[in-house]
């Protein structure tokens, strides 16, 4: 009798634990078609669920990709002529279509690319998959399980630097991380530069951190440079993000420290040359050590070391040249404009040929 009521607690604790994962992520997406203005910065959540950074639109969009296989594909993912590709499959010239953000699926290892269609007035925001085979399609966004969470500072479709409009600069990266979905960009407030750290699911998006860094570069604080890249990293088992802003400082930022309406001091603890814009940037393990393996504009592809970076004091003086964490460029990479992490062993890259044609390629973690 006791072994029966036993058998039957086992059994109704399974249930519920069953039940419990039932109530997964995708049971807070709702049925609808997103009103996304512009497709930005891309990043994965569990289960398949693709964050799309609408700048335009001031918002994060949470889109059900239905991407979950029973395991990953493998092997490489190889597109050549990748701009004539896209331009092909949405009635464009090449030059009509522009990739904005590259992220792969850790379910299944297709890639995604934010994409914006046309030129001006009447451009349109587009996600576009493209599997191992280099199958290229474009991810339905009409009647499909997402939620919305909308920034509250944008800045106003007025506001302008030497740059050009601010209004694009209100996210600039994004991850996801522990529950919560991590946002870089711009707000209208006196201190511009944020972080936010919204949960998800999605309930309401706060006003977010505001981030001061040291800029040894041009040897002052500054407070309205975005994060051009960010990835989560733990350092002596607390979370943190490592920021790369333009003109190169890389800096860690205590996530704990990201609370609504906090001034957050970033501690710089590498300069790693100006003129030049961070692309994009993954974390990664080699050898038993880990790397940051950073895109720029005029920098080439950069292996940046973690070693001793919870120890780093922070520069806090001009500088002249790099300082703080070591690098090697990677001399074989040239033109690469996106990256993503594919696999432990590889990662994935957008490249820019010098005659503009784009090509997705596969490499080994350098």
């Amino acid at each position: 009798m006791r072994s029966r009521i036993v058998v039957a607690a086992l059994a109704a604790l399974a249930l519920a634990v069953g039940g419990a994962r039932a109530a997964s992520l995708l049971d807070s997406l709702k049925m609808g078609t997103p009103d996304l203005k512009q497709a930005g910065a891309l990043a994965f959540a569990p289960e398949g669920i693709l964050l799309v950074g609408d700048s335009m639109g001031a918002a994060v969009f949470a889109v059900d990709t239905g991407d979950r296989p029973n395991s990953p594909a493998s092997g490489p993912l190889t597109v050549e002529g990748l701009g004539e590709k896209l331009g092909g499959l949405l009635g464009l010239e090449a030059k009509q279509v522009r990739v904005n953000d590259l992220a792969v699926n850790p379910l299944s290892g297709n890639a995604y690319l934010s994409v914006t269609r046309g030129q001006g007035a009447d451009s349109q925001p587009v996600i576009v998959r493209v599997n191992r085979s280099g199958k290229i399609e474009e991810l339905p966004l009409k009647d499909v399980k997402f939620a919305k969470a909308t920034l509250p500072n944008p800045p106003g479709p007025e506001e302008k630097n030497r740059s050009g409009p601010l209004r694009l600069e209100t996210i600039t990266s994004l991850a996801h991380a522990d529950g919560k979905v991590f946002v870089a960009g711009l707000s209208n407030e006196k201190f511009k530069s944020k972080l936010r750290a919204i949960p998800f699911p999605f309930t309401t998006a706060d006003t977010g951190a505001s981030i001061e860094i040291y800029h040894g570069a041009h040897g002052r604080f500054e407070t309205e440079s975005p994060v051009r890249t960010f990835v989560p990293y733990k350092i002596d088992n607390q979370e943190y993000l490592l920021a790369a802003y333009t003109c190169t400082p890389l800096v860690k930022i205590p996530v704990s420290d990201l609370k609504p309406g906090e001034k957050v001091k970033g501690t710089t603890v590498a300069e790693l040359g100006n003129m030049n814009r961070p692309l994009d940037m993954i974390v990664y393990t080699k050898g038993g050590k880990d790397y940051i393996l950073m895109a720029n504009s005029a920098r080439g592809v950069m292996k940046v070391t973690t070693e001793n970076i919870g120890k780093a004091e922070g520069i806090v003086a001009k500088i002249s040249g790099t300082a703080g964490q070591t690098y090697e460029t990677i001399k074989g990479l040239k033109g690469v404009e996106q990256l993503a992490k594919l696999d432990a062993e590889h990662a994935l890259i957008l490249v820019k040929e010098s005659n503009g044609a784009l090509n997705l390629e596969t490499i080994p973690l350098p």
